[in-house]
């Protein structure tokens, strides 16, 4: 349940803080004094969306903490499911920066929005001004029947099934509409494939027949170029090789006589070595030079079906065609198995169906099951509430698979006598919508185990004995959950164990909202202008102090 909250810095409120009581809890207050802008505050909380505009002060942040202690509701799994360290006392942070930048933390390890959310439903549940009409959606009326059968973790399991189904189904659905395109494309592909195969391409062959072709081309110029340079350097009448070694002569005969020579005689040596294996490499690289036409009409041919399958296939090199034929040879092995698969993908998608629908018919028969019983706690706690001649009637009827399996649920009501029960929203009131949906909070309360709920004026549209009656169902509920209720009836504020006063405070320069825990003399005090204005008679405080006595016995 909720054991502090803290509110600084947010819209109306400067800093607020409270310590609600473990039973029920009101909170009054005139219109526009804050109160849903406490409410807004503890939807930060729960994941609600925040605001840099709900600043009091744009030069601070905002900060909202909520102190819960979980001691005894099991909460411990839901925790682990997040990854979250638990703790009997939890305390859930929300802050908004100036700039707007929210954070959100849980016992101080920082969470993201969709975590805060699924932890703090878990905690806490609000029921708006508005919420009552959500009564008439019947996507509400199928989770209040699913809440009350405590369907939760077969509608999880379902769920499960439902997604692998889907997941099945569109796997084999792609599958059939890729071999329809595969196979319109497989005599192309494999006329491709075939011909990139034939080829037999290899990863630098274009390089090597370039290089080749432009030899055989050049064949004879080549060859005269190669014999005159090793002429040059080797001919036996007058060669450099023979200059080089009478250089080389001469300059031996001259370090005789003076021995500083010889590193110059060395030198040309060395010079005459080097030039020699020049000259051999010369005349090797001729002899390779052949004069062949044929095989130079073959290199050409090679090269030509090279340079076609790359322009072909708008490729820049032989590996990119490698890359593409091994492409196409996968596209055609999957086609050639596409019978296989298909018929795999099938069989998944009929075995994840067949799950699926068993899921869902023990979800639905679950479901059948309560609704008498739902009907009847209904039926016989409106009775209580001032509609003694309602019928109620929940119908649940077969639908196509959906998310929530294969019902769809209508609560069908009339809240008059031989009046034929038709759908919610067609037929009840504003009231009537007020005390069917406290009556439903009251019989799942229970069902959810929730430490805390609060209360929105649920009591729209009442008044008299019945929100005295409605005052009487919160402070049952409170035995076992925290209540909260907002309120503008004196009726249901004498019902509280604790009465919290929503007020603002104009005392300096900028108007702030406060709240202040009422004392017995000044809650009497606020019952009784409640009842008779602002002014009450002595008579009037007097039956407020009899109404709180009365509802705390």
């Amino acid at each position: 349940m909720l054991s502090n909250l803290l509110i600084k810095n947010y819209a109306l409120i400067k800093q607020l803080e409270m310590s609600p009581d473990p039973g029920l809890n009101i909170i009054t207050g005139e219109t526009g004094a804050g109160k849903s802008i406490m409410l807004g505050a503890i939807g930060l909380l729960l994941g609600n969306r925040a605001d840099v505009k709900s600043l009091y002060d744009s030069s601070e942040k905002c900060v909202i903490e909520g102190s819960f202690s979980l001691s005894g509701y099991d909460l411990a799994p839901n925790f682990e499911d997040e990854n979250l360290d638990y703790s009997d006392e939890c305390i859930i942070r929300r802050e908004i920066s100036v700039a707007g930048k929210s954070r959100a933390f849980i016992n101080d390890t920082p969470v993201n929005l969709d975590a805060l959310k699924r932890i703090g439903s878990q905690l806490l549940d609000i029921h708006s001004q508005h919420d009552s009409v959500m009564l008439g959606n019947n996507e509400f009326q199928l989770q209040v029947v699913d809440s009350f059968a405590d369907n939760s973790q077969l509608l999880k399991s379902y769920q499960q099934d439902f997604t692998t189904y889907k997941e099945a189904t569109k796997a084999f659905e792609n599958l059939q509409q890729e071999a329809v395109k595969l196979r319109k494309e497989f005599d192309y592909d494999q006329f491709l494939f075939q011909e990139l195969d034939n080829a037999k391409l290899a990863g630098d062959e274009q390089e090597k027949l370039e290089v080749e072709l432009n030899i055989l081309e050049n064949a004879v110029e080549i060859r005269e170029k190669l014999q005159l340079a090793h002429t040059l350097l080797d001919n036996p009448d007058n060669s450099i090789l023979e200059l080089l070694k009478n250089a080389a002569n001469a300059l031996s005969q001259a370090a005789r006589l003076v021995p500083v020579y010889d590193a110059i005689r060395e030198r040309v040596q060395s010079t005459l070595i080097e030039l020699r294996d020049v000259a051999d490499e010369i005349d090797q690289a001729n002899s390779s030079v052949d004069i062949d036409q044929g095989r130079a009409e073959l290199v050409q041919e090679r090269l030509d079906l090279i340079y076609t399958l790359l322009k072909k296939h708008q490729a820049t090199n032989i590996e990119q065609l490698l890359k593409i034929e091994a492409d196409l040879q996968h596209k055609l092995s999957i086609v050639l198995n596409l019978d296989d698969d298909l018929i795999k993908a099938e069989k998944t998608a009929i075995q994840a169906k067949e799950r699926m629908l068993k899921s869902a018919n023990v979800l639905s028969e679950k479901r059948r099951k309560v609704t008498k019983a739902i009907e009847k706690l209904i039926l016989e706690r409106l009775s209580e509430l001032g509609i003694p001649n309602a019928s109620l009637s929940i119908q649940v009827t077969e639908t196509l698979p959906t998310v929530n399996g294969l019902d769809s649920v209508a609560f069908l009501f009339s809240g008059n006598k031989g009046i034929v029960p038709q759908e919610l929203k067609q037929v009840a009131s504003g009231g009537e919508f007020s005390r069917l949906m406290m009556v439903i909070k009251y019989i799942l309360a229970d069902k959810r185990k929730l430490p805390t709920i609060i209360f929105d004026e649920i009591d729209t549209g009442v008044s008299g004995e019945i929100a005295r009656k409605m005052g009487k169902m919160m402070l049952n509920m409170a035995h076992n959950h925290q209540i909260i209720a907002i309120t503008h009836l004196h009726q249901i504020a004498s019902s509280g164990n604790a009465h919290y006063f929503v007020y603002k405070d104009h005392s300096s320069d900028k108007t702030v909202s406060k709240i202040k825990k009422l004392t017995v003399d000044e809650r009497v005090q606020e019952i009784a202008q409640m009842i008779g204005g602002h002014n009450p008679s002595e008579t009037v405080l007097v039956n407020a102090r009899e109404m709180i006595l009365k509802e705390q016995t």
